[in-house]
């Protein structure tokens, strides 16, 4: 039997790092990040506990890096929905659109992430990460932004906050009222991405009008 060709090796190793960041989203969505533990994950993915630290340093690592990547397929799903828009406002009212829906979805995996990302070991750094950076910066290039690297720096704290507030436990802010509020900040119409039913919270003007 001849020996698989580096190209070959590099595609196993990347499908089973796949298997484990899905098998992190699947069970900390269920479980909660306390109750999972890495060799649950490792079993869920069907791969040797040893390789979850080959790839990766840590749990919260991990989990970090799992939920960049279901933002990021998220996020890619909602931009390349047909039909493609025409108006490049679209684009950014859709990034924004995906990254509630998917706490709005995953309230469990969301709070959890962020949480994560306010501990010691802070914002990780990681291909996942880079992916979802270059969908929205895309996506204000797309809105016709003059500077992406400052506008998608605010956009990211934006929705951040807009994830936070989202999470709170106890006193959420409604969705609508948030979205109202960075469409409002965009000057987005209230009609883009995926609107809810009902008119926008507290009258929030039409940018088009």
């Amino acid at each position: 039997m001849s020996p698989r060709s580096p190209s070959v090796n590099e595609e196993l190793r990347r499908r089973s790092r796949e298997r484990l960041l899905q098998a992190t989203v699947d069970l900390v969505g269920e479980r909660g990040y306390e109750a999972t533990t890495l060799g649950d994950i490792a079993d869920r993915a069907g791969s040797a506990r040893g390789l979850v630290s080959y790839y990766f340093p840590g749990k919260r690592q991990l989990l970090q890096s799992a939920v960049h990547r279901l933002m990021h397929r998220t996020l890619s799903a909602a931009l390349e929905r047909e039909p493609l828009p025409a108006d490049g406002r679209e684009y950014l009212a859709r990034a924004v659109d995906a990254i509630l829906g998917l706490t709005r979805d995953q309230p469990l995996l969301m709070r959890t992430h962020m949480a994560g990302i306010l501990q010691a070991e802070g914002f990780v750094r990681c291909p996942e990460q880079q992916r979802l950076q270059e969908l929205l910066s895309w996506s204000v290039e797309k809105y016709g932004s003059q500077d992406v690297d400052r506008d998608y720096k605010l956009l990211r704290a934006l929705l951040m906050g807009a994830v936070f507030a989202l999470l709170i436990p106890g006193a959420p802010m409604p969705a609508a009222t948030l979205r109202a509020e960075l469409f409002q900040r965009f000057g987005l119409d209230w009609e883009f991405g995926l609107p809810p039913d009902g008119a926008p919270p507290g009258g929030t003007r039409d940018v088009s009008a």
